[in-house]
């Protein structure tokens, strides 16, 4: 078992990882939590037990149920059950579940503790570390949400045993861009020393920067183009698989302004194509439609922003020439 401590002073918390870790669940329930609300979707099947009385929620599947309707439908549902603030949530699934479970805890009589038992690789290495909840909204992804940090992390190798193969994809569409935030070689890693080191490079950063102020924005290498993807298509691409096109096409976008070289830009297709990840934009998806959500983009405070790799390593670069933007958009729909 690995245990990774994510550090933020009176707030901190660990993120234990290894097979069987979901039996750690009850040791990091707080002390004074009577009750604790499960919330998950049907199919997910591990069991877990949080060593006091507890009931379960489930959620709708898929980005259509990430939406306030869901948040305000668990939270009337807590009210029914009686669950109080001194109580506690625990959510149980991948990161969508993670992300709704831990607004719905945010916001539920102004906060209450919330853990997660992330079951998928997407969740494990992202999604359940940090505090960022939210759900989407038809404009955009992750539109609403707040920091809310966890009270513990459970991520319980088992889980991916029985990961259906996209969805294990779409994991690894993230942990691709820990190799260029300093994760090496990761390849040569076992699969939870893998999920720890992502776990450890993602802490060391949220431990600096909470709240996204500056250099915790580096974590979402990729998701510029990527989030816009998800949404043009209707999320009909899983997160990771869009995430492995923002990537490659970050990495165009920096060679274009002289950020990086062409060795580089051949890294990142590179460690993409070695987890047989897509690299082409759907041929549905037009520039213009991209253009205008990547306008749209949360990190968008100053003209285009993009996180992009350079001299200095990957980092946030603001007010992005569209023309460059648009320029770069036929590198990813080649088929090279």
């Amino acid at each position: 078992m690995i245990t990774v401590p994510v550090s933020l002073g009176d707030r901190s918390y660990d993120v234990v990882v290894g097979r069987g870790a979901r039996h750690q669940l009850a040791s990091l329930v707080p002390e004074r939590a009577k009750r604790v609300a499960i919330v998950t979707q049907v199919g997910v099947e591990l069991e877990v037990d949080p060593g006091v009385e507890h009931r379960v929620f489930t959620i709708g599947d898929g980005e259509s149920a990430k939406t306030l309707t869901t948040v305000e439908d668990l939270c009337r549902r807590f009210a029914d059950w009686g669950l109080t603030r001194a109580d506690a949530v625990v959510g149980v699934g991948g990161g969508l579940v993670t992300d709704v479970a831990g607004f719905a805890a945010a916001v539920y009589h102004r906060g209450i503790p919330v853990l997660h038992v992330s079951t998928t690789l997407l969740g494990q290495i992202d999604a359940a570390i940090g505090g960022k909840t939210g759900v989407n909204l038809p404009e955009g992804k992750n539109l609403v949400g707040a920091f809310w940090q966890p009270s513990g992390v459970i991520c319980d190798i088992d889980a991916l045993d029985t990961l259906p193969a996209r969805e294990m994809r779409s994991g690894l569409g993230e942990l691709a861009k820990y190799h260029f935030l300093g994760g090496g070689n990761l390849d040569a890693l076992d699969i939870d020393e893998r999920v720890a080191r992502c776990v450890e490079i993602k802490a060391e950063v949220v431990g600096g920067d909470e709240r996204e102020s500056g250099r915790r924005a580096i974590l979402n290498y990729g998701h510029t183009l990527g989030h816009a993807i998800e949404v043009a298509t209707d999320f009909d691409l899983r997160h990771g698989e869009a995430v492995a096109i923002g990537l490659v096409y970050a990495a165009e976008l920096a060679h274009r302004l002289g950020r990086i070289d062409t060795d580089r830009v051949a890294e990142h297709r590179r460690v993409i194509a070695a987890y047989d990840l897509p690299m082409r934009l759907p041929d549905t998806i037009g520039d213009d439609d991209l253009m205008d959500l990547l306008a749209r983009d949360k990190k968008a405070l100053d003209g285009l922003t993009f996180v992009l790799d350079g001299p200095a390593g990957v980092e946030v670069v603001t007010d992005v020439d569209p023309e460059v933007v648009r320029d770069a958009l036929p590198a990813v729909r080649s088929s090279r």
